[in-house]
C-alpha cells in the first residue's frame, strides 16, 4: 500500500469580523485607568486655566472620564462594546455626583459636631445656661425625642400594619379604594398641616401642650409610610405560600399571621425604621405643640418638652458661636440615631428572616 497523504480539508479560521464580540478585549481594571485618567487630566486642566471652582474640576475629569472610555475601548474592542462602557461609565458618574451631597453632609456635620460631642453634653440640659455662653448639653432634647418618636411608633405602627394586612388581604370595593386615595393623600402631607390639626383639637378640648400631643402630629405623618411600605412587602410574599397554607386547612387569620408576616417581616421593619427616620427630623409640629423646653421633662403627658430638631432651631435662632457649636452637635447626635434605628432594623430583619435550606 502507498503512503497517502491526508490533507486537512477544514477552512482555515478567518479574521474576526469588525463589529463582533471575538476581538479582543480590555482587562477588568480598565475602567478605574479609565477613572484615574479622567481625574488627573481634569485636575490638570483645571490648574492649566487657573479654575477656581472645584465643581468645574469634577464635571471636566467626568467628561473626559466618559470620553477615554469611549475611545480606547472602540480601538480596543468595537463601537458596540464602547457603547455599553459608555453606559456604564454614566452610571458611575451619577453615582458618584449622587454621593457628594452626601459625603459633604456628613463630613462638615462631623467636623462641626465634634467640638462640643462628649459626655458632658450628652447628659447636662441646657438648665440655667445662657444661649450665648458655653456649656450646656442636649440631654432634654434628647429624652423629648426618644418619647415623642416612640409614642408615635406605638400608634401608627400597629394601625398602619393593620391597615395594610387589610387592603392585601382583605380590601375589595368602594371601602379600600377610600382608603388607598386617603393614604396616598396623606403621604404628601406637610408636617406644618399634620400641626395644625392636632392644634385645633387641643384649642376645641383646651389641652396644654405636651410631647404627646406632638406625637400625635408625628404619628399623622408617620402612619401612611407605614401603610405604604407594609403593603409593598406583602405584595412580595408568594400566593403559593398562601395557598399551600389554606390547602392545609389553616385559617385565613392563621395563614396572614404565621406564614404572610413572617416571611415579610424583615421588609416591614425596615420599613417601619424608614418611618421613624422620617418623623425624626419634624420641627414644625414640635413648635406649636410642644413648645421646647430647656430642663428636663420625662413625662410627655404633662408640660413642655424639647426634641432634637428643635433644639438645632433654638441654638441657631441664639446666633453665637457656642450655640452654633452646640446645634452641629445635636445634629451629629440626631444623624446617629437614625442610623442606630437602621442597624437595629437590619438585625431584626436578618433575625427573623425565614430560613431557607435544611
Amino acid at each position: 500500500m502507498s503512503n497517502a497523504v491526508v490533507q486537512d480539508t477544514r477552512p482555515a479560521p478567518s479574521a474576526p469580523r469588525k463589529g463582533s464580540l471575538s476581538r479582543r478585549g480590555l482587562p477588568r481594571w480598565a475602567g478605574a485607568a479609565f477613572g484615574a485618567a479622567g481625574v488627573a487630566l481634569g485636575c490638570g486642566t483645571g490648574l492649566v486655566f487657573g479654575l477656581e471652582s472645584k465643581v468645574q474640576w469634577g464635571l471636566i475629569s467626568a467628561l473626559l472620564f466618559v470620553l477615554i472610555s469611549y475611545v480606547v475601548t472602540t480601538y480596543v474592542e468595537n463601537k458596540r462594546q464602547a457603547k455599553d462602557r459608555v453606559a456604564t461609565s454614566l452610571v458611575w458618574v451619577c453615582f458618584i455626583l449622587a454621593l457628594v451631597p452626601l459625603i459633604s453632609l456628613l463630613w462638615t456635620t462631623i467636623s462641626r459636631g465634634t467640638k462640643v460631642l462628649d459626655g458632658n453634653f450628652l447628659t447636662h440640659s441646657m438648665a440655667g445656661v445662657p444661649g450665648f455662653e458655653k456649656g450646656g448639653g442636649v440631654y432634654h432634647a434628647l429624652i423629648g425625642t426618644l418619647e415623642q418618636v416612640g409614642i408615635a411608633t406605638l400608634i401608627s405602627a400597629p394601625l398602619g400594619l393593620l391597615t395594610a394586612v387589610y387592603l392585601v388581604e382583605y380590601g375589595k370595593g368602594a371601602l379600600a379604594k377610600a382608603v388607598t386615595f386617603f393614604v396616598d393623600v396623606m403621604t404628601g402631607i406637610p408636617s406644618i398641616v399634620a400641626g395644625l390639626f392636632i392644634l385645633t383639637l387641643m384649642l376645641m378640648f383646651e389641652l396644654k401642650p405636651s410631647g404627646f400631643m406632638g406625637s400625635l402630629a408625628l404619628a399623622i405623618l408617620m402612619m401612611p409610610v407605614v401603610v405604604r411600605s407594609t403593603e409593598e412587602m406583602l405584595k412580595l410574599v408568594p400566593n403559593e405560600l398562601r395557598e399551600a397554607s389554606l390547602a392545609l386547612g389553616v385559617p385565613k387569620w392563621r395563614t396572614i399571621l404565621k406564614v404572610v408576616l413572617p416571611t415579610a417581616i424583615g421588609g416591614i421593619t425596615t420599613g417601619v425604621m424608614l418611618a421613624i427616620a422620617r418623623i425624626a427630623g419634624e420641627t414644625a409640629p414640635i413648635m406649636l405643640l410642644v413648645f421646647g423646653s430647656q430642663l428636663i421633662n420625662t413625662n410627655p403627658f404633662d408640660g413642655a418638652q424639647s426634641s432634637l430638631p428643635f433644639y438645632i432651631w433654638e441654638q441657631y435662632r441664639v446666633g453665637s458661636d457656642a450655640s452654633y457649636d452646640r446645634g452641629w452637635a445635636a445634629a451629629l447626635v440626631l444623624i446617629a440615631f437614625v442610623m442606630i434605628l437602621n442597624l437595629v432594623a437590619r438585625g431584626i430583619a436578618r433575625w427573623k428572616a425565614p430560613k431557607t435550606g435544611r
